[in-house]
């Protein structure tokens, strides 16, 4: 398995993987035009994503296997100073779920975060009725801190998310901040 970020050179290769497996993830996202993940939509998306990735406000990551995308996940709102937290979001090809593919790229995201980035928190939010993301969690090491009510409107309708945490392990991150630049 190969994991890497995204580039724009990767639209062709992400417009197959998103189109094969739009109704699989249809239940967890929000509501998209039937354009959305055209390769020239997708181009203009991962050009930004490449500004996201200099700037520091994010970091997308994909999976391949044979020369497919297996699964894809996102380090997204990356914040530094005191809070030095961001979000994961992530998914998998439907023909992978099962194999081990999302947590070993979700693996090496997160280590990607408290290495790299030198992040403090890593915060991911499911819907209750997605067992599939809440057993990835909780195998990953995520602690449960709560529910949002009616948090983000997916699918066309407002949704109950449980909110949950990781928090980078290392013990010197308190002195690896105040050396690091990045306040």
């Amino acid at each position: 398995m190969v994991i890497r970020l995204i580039t724009p050179a990767d639209a062709a290769l992400l417009s197959n993987y998103y189109q094969d497996n739009a109704e699989h993830f249809k239940p967890w996202q929000p509501q998209r035009d039937d354009n959305y993940y055209s390769e020239a939509a997708l181009f203009a998306l991962f050009t930004e994503y490449q500004h996201q990735r200099q700037n520091g406000s994010a970091a997308h990551f994909i999976a391949l296997l044979d020369g497919k995308v297996a699964a894809h996940c996102s380090l997204t709102a990356i914040q530094y100073g005191p809070f030095r937290a961001c979000f994961i979001g992530y998914g998998v090809a439907h023909n992978y779920q099962g194999t081990g593919v999302m947590t070993k790229l979700c693996q090496s995201v997160i280590s990607y975060a408290f290495d790299e980035l030198q992040l403090n928190r890593i915060m991911a939010n499911y819907m209750p009725s997605n067992l599939r993301s809440g057993k990835l969690l909780k195998k990953l090491g995520f602690a449960e801190e709560g529910v949002a009510k009616r948090y983000l409107q997916i699918n066309g309708n407002w949704e109950d998310h449980i909110l949950t945490s990781l928090l980078n392990p290392h013990s010197d991150i308190n002195q690896t901040i105040q050396t690091s630049g990045k306040w």
